[in-house]
């Protein structure tokens, strides 16, 4: 994407299995890499990790 991602729009790298096109390589934004996956922000679902994702970003929206 060029620029930022708005909240709640997905990611145009995401496969339709919710994986990164763009893990391991160099032009992965810095964000993601820096992003540490935890059972208590990706619960046991992908359904429970994108209502937490959902929730987070609700709650740091300006």
């Amino acid at each position: 994407m060029s620029g930022p991602k708005p909240a709640g729009v997905r990611c145009i790298q995401l496969t339709s299995d919710n994986r990164c096109r763009l893990y391991g390589k160099p032009e992965r934004p810095d964000v993601c890499r820096a992003f540490q996956p935890s059972a208590e922000i990706c619960g046991s679902t992908n359904d429970e990790a994108m209502r937490n994702l959902i929730e987070l970003e609700a709650l740091t929206s300006s």
